[in-house]
């Protein structure tokens, strides 16, 4: 007979693999209606506005009042004495170049190994070696005997190189109160049948960027930089729906 936490189980599984597929049937279909089309272009959307959009808030220091000098042109805490042109408030623009090469080799071995013995009992008595070999028979001898062995052995290499060098503008969506700037950008470049897409987000310090009012990717704090595509060659490159239910689903 099932017990009634096996039926739960089963139940559950079902549900589960019925809304998969629900999903994944919808997917499909979506697919099926863009036959022969190339893949299209997202919207140019606010970013701001996205699901999912936090305010960026970091550690401030205390606000400082800004003084001017008599009979000067001169503020304090200004980066030029003319206006400046780079990025600084929101809505302008400053172009991000990404320059990541990245290149790591790690190989980790770690061994364990244990022996236990326990060994305890009555080997003799006092004066039983006097009573003959039939107390010797009565008397208790070894009580416990008990002994394990366990070792491991694992091994672990990492070897990856990446090199990726482009350039995205980006727009400032929101002003710190120290004055570092959240900047954002997205770029889709669609080639024959498949989109790539490269995502730039992060902060940045107004004094890190140059006269040309571009920054490089290095000095973008809490830098997050996607790069990725979608389209037939993605498609192909990824298993199916079912064998990644099947991945998450089986316990072997």
């Amino acid at each position: 007979m099932f017990r009634s936490s096996s039926i739960k189980r089963i139940v559950l599984t079902g549900t589960l693999l019925t809304i998969v597929s629900v999903a994944s049937g919808c997917s499909s279909i979506d697919r099926l209606s863009q036959i022969g089309e190339q893949p299209k272009l997202n919207a140019i959307e606010n970013p701001t506005t996205q699901p999912g959009y936090k305010p960026v808030q970091m550690p401030m220091p205390k606000p400082e009042t800004v003084s001017y000098n008599a009979n000067s042109l001169w503020r304090n805490g200004s980066r030029a004495f003319f206006k400046d042109q780079r990025a600084a408030r929101v809505g302008d623009l400053l172009t991000v170049t990404v320059n990541i090469t990245d290149k790591a080799n790690i190989a980790n071995e770690t061994q364990r190994s244990r022996t236990n013995k326990e060994d305890s009992g009555i080997t003799d008595f006092v004066g039983a070696k006097t009573l003959g070999v039939t107390a010797a028979k009565v008397l208790p001898g070894r009580i416990l005997t008990a002994d394990s062995t366990a070792s491991s052995d694992g091994k672990g290499s990492v070897n990856r190189q990446e090199a990726l060098q482009t350039n995205v503008a980006a727009v400032v969506t929101q002003v710190l109160p120290n004055g570092n700037l959240v900047v954002e950008g997205k770029q889709e470049i669609r080639v024959n049948f498949e989109i790539r897409e490269l995502i730039v987000a992060g902060i940045v310090r107004p004094e890190d960027i140059q006269s040309d009012n571009t920054i490089d990717s290095s000095k973008i704090a809490q830098a997050r930089i996607a790069y990725g595509g979608r389209g037939q060659i993605t498609d192909i490159q990824q298993p199916r729906y079912g064998q990644q239910v099947m991945d998450v689903l089986l316990p072997f």
